[in-house]
């Protein structure tokens, strides 16, 4: 991408937004952290490690690591009025410090490229699903049958082999994919008022009505009670074991999409008029609060239909689709749930996508929608290795000595080391950034807090959290460390 034109159209390229309010800053720093993860994964967690005990030690992760961190994204971004990367260097440049330290917003930007590359096929998923259950509303309306359950005449079996029918159509793969990804690209491309803001501030209230009424519904239709002492079961002996400790430090990690330079982007839009710790308190809550109301709004109707609630994709593609299978009005339903998931996905994926954007529109003067068009482009077609590897490319060797694209597992390979090096890395170099490096008095006038909390803050960022997530970068590369 170069700058062509007229100069003018450069510089006004390059010019910063801002959000329009502090709402909207918070609808969409908090749409760019609850994404398909809190949705399936943390009610999991929950349930399997230790319940009420895992909950609690959660929320301790998420108040003493994730929220100092979060805040110090936010505030480099605001204080450098520009890109993820360039804000950074504006930070170490005004702190006497190496443009080196922007590091930190590289590893955390390839890390969003990367990770949009499999979590728009995914996405892709939530789609075709919309489309399932779309098609059996339909029928289930000109039947007269609304008001029973899913998928008339299937088995469970012929329900839960609609995932394994999509594998195994590439073309469909692809399709969705691309649809997903055009959709991301188009909102990127309208600009941070004008698409980013406008979908956040629709799309997170409408995604908080659906999740509140799912969970009503399942609370009044489902296994209420059992799912409550599924997640909140207070088992502190499981909790002690160090894998699980370290599973909701994790969870308490990613969910705020932490060291992926989202929220170092969205900051830089953010006015001085807007208080990033105040914010920042709010978004960590939302967060939490949607990742323990989803396991209230799945496992009653899990639980009611006598499922294993597995974690990870077979609970969402699986799993439920076959308890809307024996719910009342389980057509309506299961198509309000995935369009409520495909509302979370297009939030996180905007943000994936905005990160990247920013940092090329800053670099090389283009426009907005030739630069969020042109990389959209290319994380498509790495995405289509992620989506073709469930068939196509399954039993492909490309060279003799090379194992098959099957074995290779891409897409895991990819969500592996995002997961597992890029994010703990750039929240590394943040935290001991900001602890160690930033200038106090720069950090102080930007962070929002005073008095004990400034001096807690302070303590969080420059000891507890470094060492916290060089535990998850460590333990993370080397699983077998710990027992």
């Amino acid at each position: 991408m170069v700058a062509g034109g007229d100069p003018g159209v450069a510089a006004s390229a390059t010019a910063q937004d801002h959000w329009s309010s502090r709402f909207a800053f918070v609808m969409a720093a908090v749409g760019s952290a609850v994404g398909l993860g809190n949705l399936w994964r943390f009610p999991a967690e929950a349930g399997a490690n230790g319940g009420g005990a895992f909950v609690i030690f959660y929320i301790l992760c998420v108040v003493l690591i994730g929220l100092p961190i979060l805040l110090s994204e936010t505030l480099i971004g605001r204080h450098g009025q520009s890109s993820a990367v360039e804000s950074a260097k504006v930070v170490a440049r005004e702190s006497g410090a190496s443009d080196g330290w922007s590091a930190l917003a590289w590893v955390g930007m390839l890390g969003a490229f990367f990770i949009l590359t499999f979590y728009s096929v995914v996405a892709g998923w939530v789609l075709y699903y919309i489309g399932v259950f779309g098609t059996d509303l339909i029928a289930a309306i000109g039947g007269g049958t609304l008001f029973e359950g899913a998928f008339a005449g299937q088995s469970v079996e012929q329900v839960q082999g609609h995932l394994p029918s999509l594998f195994a159509d590439p073309l469909m793969m692809i399709l969705l994919h691309g649809a997903f990804m055009g959709i991301t690209i188009y909102i990127v491309a309208r600009g941070v008022t004008g698409g980013i803001e406008l979908a956040a501030t629709w799309l997170m209230p409408a995604f908080f009505l659906l999740l509140v009424g799912i969970t009503v519904y399942g609370a009044f239709t489902g296994a209420f009670g059992q799912a409550l002492e599924f997640m909140f079961a207070f088992n502190p002996e499981r909790l002690l074991h160090g894998p699980v400790m370290l599973s909701a430090l994790g969870q308490a990690f990613f969910s705020l999409s932490l060291g992926s330079a989202l929220m170092i982007t969205y900051g830089s839009y953010a006015s001085r008029s807007t208080n990033l710790a105040g914010a920042s308190t709010i978004i960590a809550s939302a967060d939490t609060s949607v990742a323990i109301i989803a396991g209230l709004a799945i496992f009653p109707i899990v639980f009611a239909a006598g499922l294993d609630p597995a974690l990870g994709p077979t609970l969402m593609f699986q799993t439920l689709p076959a308890s809307f299978q024996a719910m009342p009005a389980g057509s309506l339903i299961g198509f309000l749930f995935f369009v409520m998931v495909f509302f979370a996905a297009l939030t996180s994926s905007i943000a994936l996508l905005e990160a990247p954007t920013s940092w090329a529109i800053h670099k090389f003067g283009a426009g907005r929608s030739r630069t969020a068009i042109t990389l959209g482009l290319i994380i498509f077609s790495i995405g289509m290795l992620s989506a073709l590897g469930y068939n196509v490319l399954s039993h492909v060797r490309p060279l003799a000595f090379w194992p098959t694209f099957a074995e290779l597992d891409i897409l895991d390979s990819i969500d592996a080391i995002t997961g597992k090096i890029l994010l703990p890395l750039s929240g590394l170099l943040t935290a001991i950034f900001i602890g160690w490096i930033a200038d106090r008095k720069l950090t102080d006038a930007e962070n929002g807090i005073s008095g004990g909390l400034h001096l807690i803050w302070r303590f969080l960022i420059a000891w507890l959290c470094p060492i916290a997530v060089s535990l998850i970068l460590i333990l993370g590369i080397f699983p077998g460390l710990i027992g």
